[in-house]
């Protein structure tokens, strides 16, 4: 039998989610407040809550492309949703400064305010992420605040990109990471790469978090407002810091949940992530065994039994990347548990629809996997040899073992890219205004370790660290909600070094 072949948005970055604390709000405080005043070289003040003005959106219904998928997240009814369209600056390296990029935005709330909202380039579309957290949070935020859900460029509703042909993207899933051998994948990621300049040509090197922080700024502007309100999650998170690095005179109240670990070494950076993505996997079998899941006490040995299973119709990097795409929402552990029990039994219909999205396009929606690998590879500066590769694949396999291989897939994926214009820089918006960024103590895709470093680097930083396991604490953590909301409505910053129950 043919292996069906899928990867998931988070394989090229990792993940995993757990829900809201019916603990007390915030328990910890060992930081000090960072102060709202400021000096001519420091951070700005945090500016007023001012509502839009001159706004050059048009508002309408949203229409079927956003409504079919809409209707699976089956938002409330008194949800208020309408769709829109941003222009920005396509800003290639070929023609600075010019060509176009329309992204699709999608508004929920009826607040006044706008609030806009990221999302990881691998993630749900921005559009549909701020759906589903406008569902988490509370009527009266929405009263004060719209959700205002983009796109970003190369994803989703936004000029997706469309580039790698769909037997590579099946070859390059298929793979089984735990091998260790990198020079199939080295040798399919050149093939991916030249079909990509060949199908892209000067768009190719514009898709970047870069020049998607200009798309941010081009949204404020058709938005009306004299300030960015925002809130980026995991990888969407960076986009925001560098706007913030940007256009630092333009930030207001910003939330960084989940920021990815700025280092440039892709090694150091990665590493994190695949000790977080085993991490989450053991957080997910504690559940498990818990409430009595179908996998009984042991969920790592039921994964074994069917990565082990012979002629199963998934490959194991398939099977693999479905695990880590379910890992990331804690409301899905039920579903892969009971996905796991039934691929035990022949039945991979539960695996598949987690890691569907990554190579199964439509004509409204790209496979996730190729705009991930066009903004991965332009966003990293570093380079490994195949040597390099090898080696590291053969550590983090022996060191975390259920998803190490897999981890250090990502670091050969790039290798063949030539580095791009505008890699990501490690941002300090030493003048912006205080920015709120939260970590959670077990994640795969942004680890706490990497979250930390990048807010200790942002100079008007305060972190807020949930003590639990999941892919951002905005909507899942009581506590950190509460915080966030006290930020966006109020303007009170939490201490920094807060510290959340799980």
């Amino acid at each position: 039998m043919r292996r069906l072949s899928w990867l998931l948005p988070m394989a090229l970055l990792a993940s995993c989610a757990a829900g809201p604390s019916a603990r007390p709000a915030i328990v910890v405080n060992d930081g000090d407040q960072v102060p709202p005043a400021t000096t001519a070289s420091g951070p700005r003040p945090l500016p007023p809550l001012d509502e839009p003005k001159n706004s050059l959106m048009r508002w309408v219904p949203c229409g079927p492309e956003i409504t079919d998928r809409l209707a699976k997240l089956a938002p409330p009814a008194a949800l208020k949703i309408d769709c829109g369209r941003v222009s920005g600056v396509l800003d290639s390296p070929y023609a600075p400064g010019r060509g176009n990029m329309r992204m699709q935005v999608l508004r929920v709330g009826t607040g006044p305010v706008p609030l806009v909202v990221v999302n990881d380039v691998d993630g749900l579309p921005g559009t549909l992420y701020a759906v589903r957290l406008a569902m988490s949070l509370p009527a009266d935020f929405l009263n004060q605040y719209s959700l205002v859900g983009l796109d970003r460029r190369g994803t989703g509703n936004s000029d997706a990109v469309r580039c790698v042909p769909e037997e590579v993207r099946a070859k390059l899933v298929d793979l089984d990471p735990r091998s260790g051998d990198v020079e199939p994948l080295v040798d399919l990621a050149r093939t991916a790469g030249q079909q990509c300049t060949l199908t892209l040509e000067s768009r190719l090197p514009a898709i970047d978090t870069w020049r998607t922080a200009a798309d941010i700024e081009s949204t404020r502007v058709a938005l009306g407002m004299a300030h960015l309100h925002a809130i980026g999650h995991g990888e969407g998170s960076r986009v925001l810091s560098v706007f913030a690095e940007r256009f630092p005179d333009k930030v207001g109240r910003m939330v960084l949940d989940g920021l990815p670990d700025p280092n440039e070494d892709p090694v150091v950076a990665m590493v994190g992530v695949a000790e977080g993505a085993d991490a989450a996997f053991s957080a997910f079998a504690e559940d498990c065994a818990r409430r009595a899941c179908e996998l009984g006490a042991n969920a790592r040995q039921a994964l074994s039994e069917v990565l082990a299973l012979p002629d199963f119709p998934l490959a194991p990097g398939v099977v693999l990347r479905a695990v880590l795409a379910a890992l990331h929402d804690r409301q899905s552990w039920p579903a892969l548990s009971k996905a796991i029990a039934d691929a035990r039994g022949g039945d991979t219909d539960g695996l598949a629809a987690f890691a569907n999205p990554v190579v199964q396009e439509t004509d409204e929606l790209p496979a996730t996997y190729d705009g991930t690998l066009v903004t991965r590879c332009n966003d990293t500066r570093g380079r490994l040899s195949t040597a390099q590769l090898s080696a590291t694949a053969k550590d983090w396999n022996t060191r975390y073992p259920v998803f190490g291989g897999l981890i250090a897939q990502w670091l050969a994926v790039c290798s063949p890219w030539p580095v791009a214009s505008h890699p990501v820089t490690q941002p300090q918006a030493a003048s912006a205004p205080p920015m709120v960024v939260l970590s959670t103590a077990t994640d795969a895709v942004t680890p706490h370790s990497g979250t930390e470093r990048a807010a200790q680097q942002l100079t008007s930083a305060v972190l807020v660290s949930w003590q639990g396991a999941g892919h951002g604490a905005f909507g899942v953590s009581a506590c950190a909600t509460e915080a966030v909301t006290a930020f966006f409505t109020g303007g009170t910053l939490p201490r920094n070094g807060t510290v959340c129950p799980p």
